[in-house]
C-alpha cells in the first residue's frame, strides 16, 4: 500500500543534524527556515560540507545524446534569448538542468564558465540538492518551486562565493516538473528583478511547450473509447481531486467523481449501477448513492459525454496514467518518470481504483530498479512515494561506484529503513 507521508520525518531530520559532523558552519538562526531545511536534507543525505564540487553524473558523450531528445531542448533558444544575454551582461551564467537535477546547458560568457568550472558548474554535472547540498537549481527541483539562494546559504563551502536564482519549468499537458532554469552569479544578481526574470522566462518556456505540443502524439495517453462526441483531459497522478479538460472548458472533480472517472476510463466497455457500487466500495453497497453521484457528474460532463445502460464516456478520453503506462509499454522509463507526479488518486480506497494504483505505481517502481540508472534511482527515492522502496535504494547503491556520496546516502538510508523495520 502506498503511504501518503511518512510520519516524523523532521523529526528525525533534526536527530540527524544534532548527530551529523559538519566541517563548515550550521547556518545561524536568523537564517530562512527554507534554507536551515534544505541543510537538514543535506546532511541527512550524508553530503560533506567541504567536498570539492558535485559528481560529474553524464560524460560528454551521453550527455550530447540525452539533451538533443531531452523536452527542453525545444526552448533552449528561446531561452537564450530572453534570458542568456542579460546573464552575461551580468557577467553571470544561465544553466537548464533536467528533472534529475543533472546541468544540461551552462551558457556564459568564457571568463564566467572557467570561474564556474572551480566548483563544478558544468555541463554534465548533478546539483540535486542530496548530491551537491543547498543550491538554487537542485532546492528548487527538490521543493518544485522558485528558490534564491545566496553566497553562504550554500551547503558547500566552495560555492558560498556564489548567488543562484532558479525556477522549474513544468510540462504543460502532464504538470511534472522537466527541468530548472537557473542564473548562477555573483553579488550582482541577488536582487529581487533576478527572481521575477528567472519566472517569467520559466513561464514562456512553458507556453512554448504547450504550443509545441498541441498536435497530440496519436495514442499517448489514450483509452479508445469509440463514438466520442468530445475530448477529456484526465490528471488523477498526485491528485484527490482530479483536474479535468472537456473540450477546453477546464473543471475539478469531487473525489468521488474523480473516482468515477478512473473507473471509466479504465472500462470503456461501460458498467452498470451495481458494478459501480463494487468497484467504489468494499462492502458492494451504496448503489443508490452511486446512482446519485452518477446524475451530477452527467450534469458537470454533459448528457452527450456520459452515456447510462452501461455508464460509460462517450468521449476521446486521454488520461495521465495511461501515458505512464505508455511510455512504459514504449520502453521508455524515464519519460514515465517524468510524467509521473504521484501515485493515482493517492488517498482513495475504492477498489477499483487501488487496483489502479497499485498496478501503476508498481510497474513503474520495477523498471526504475531494472534500469539501473542512477539518475532514475535517484528521481524515484527523492519523491515520498519511493523513499521507502528499499528495492529501490539498494539499486541505487549498486549502481554508483563506491566513492559516490550517492552511495553513502543510500547506505545510510537503507540502515535507517531496516532500523525502523527491526
Amino acid at each position: 500500500m502506498v503511504r501518503p507521508t511518512t510520519s516524523g520525518r523532521w523529526a528525525k531530520a533534526l536527530h540527524l543534524r544534532r548527530r551529523a559532523r559538519f566541517t563548515g558552519s550550521m547556518p545561524s538562526a536568523d537564517v530562512r527556515l527554507l534554507v536551515t531545511e534544505s541543510w537538514m536534507r543535506s546532511a541527512a543525505a550524508g553530503v560533506s560540507a567541504d567536498q570539492a564540487e558535485p559528481p560529474l553524473a553524464l560524460s560528454d558523450d551521453v550527455l550530447r545524446d540525452y539533451r538533443e531528445s531531452h523536452p527542453l531542448a525545444r526552448v533552449l533558444p528561446l531561452l537564450e534569448d530572453v534570458l542568456g544575454e542579460a546573464a552575461r551582461a551580468s557577467d553571470a551564467l544561465m544553466a537548464l538542468s533536467d528533472e534529475h537535477g543533472q546541468l544540461l546547458w551552462v551558457c556564459g560568457s568564457m571568463p564566467t564558465l572557467r570561474r564556474a568550472e572551480s566548483i563544478g558548474f558544468v555541463e554534465g554535472a548533478s546539483w540535486d540538492e542530496r548530491v551537491a547540498g543547498t543550491n538554487a537549481p537542485g532546492t528548487a527541483l527538490t521543493l518544485g518551486r522558485p528558490v534564491q539562494v545566496t553566497r553562504a546559504e550554500h551547503y558547500l563551502q566552495s560555492v558560498r562565493r556564489w548567488s543562484c536564482v532558479a525556477a522549474p519549468i513544468q510540462d504543460p499537458q502532464t504538470g511534472a516538473v522537466l527541468g530548472v532554469l537557473d542564473v548562477t552569479g555573483g553579488d550582482q544578481i541577488a536582487v529581487p528583478q533576478t527572481m521575477g526574470m528567472v519566472r517569467a522566462a520559466a513561464r514562456m518556456a512553458e507556453l512554448e511547450l504547450g504550443r509545441a505540443d498541441a498536435t497530440f502524439t496519436p495514442g499517448a495517453g489514450r483509452r479508445d473509447i469509440g463514438g466520442g462526441v468530445g475530448q477529456i483531459h484526465l490528471n488523477v497522478l498526485g491528485h484527490d481531486e482530479a483536474p479535468l479538460v472537456i473540450d477546453r472548458r477546464a473543471v475539478t472533480l469531487s473525489r468521488r467523481h474523480s473516482e468515477m472517472m478512473v473507473l471509466m476510463v479504465e472500462a470503456p466497455q461501460g458498467f452498470s449501477g451495481d458494478e459501480i457500487a463494487c468497484q467504489l466500495y468494499e462492502s458492494g453497497n451504496g448503489d443508490s448513492t452511486v446512482r446519485a453521484e452518477l446524475i451530477r457528474l452527467r450534469r458537470v460532463l454533459g448528457e452527450d459525454v456520459l452515456r447510462s445502460r452501461p455508464y460509460r464516456l462517450a468521449a476521446d478520453a486521454r488520461a495521465d496514467w495511461v501515458s505512464v503506462e505508455a511510455a512504459l509499454a514504449a520502453d521508455d522509463v524515464a519519460g514515465a518518470l517524468r510524467m509521473y507526479r504521484g501515485p493515482v488518486l493517492p488517498h482513495s480506497v475504492a477498489p477499483g481504483v487501488v487496483a489502479v494504483r497499485e498496478r501503476v505505481h508498481s510497474n513503474l517502481a520495477r523498471a526504475v530498479v531494472a534500469s539501473g540508472r542512477p539518475d532514475l534511482l535517484t528521481t524515484w527515492t527523492r519523491q515520498w512515494w519511493g523513499a521507502e522502496d528499499m528495492t529501490a535504494w539498494r539499486a541505487l547503491a549498486r549502481s554508483v561506484s563506491s566513492a559516490s556520496p550517492v552511495r553513502r546516502m543510500a547506505m545510510a538510508q537503507l540502515a535507517r529503513l531496516e532500523g525502523e523495520l527491526a
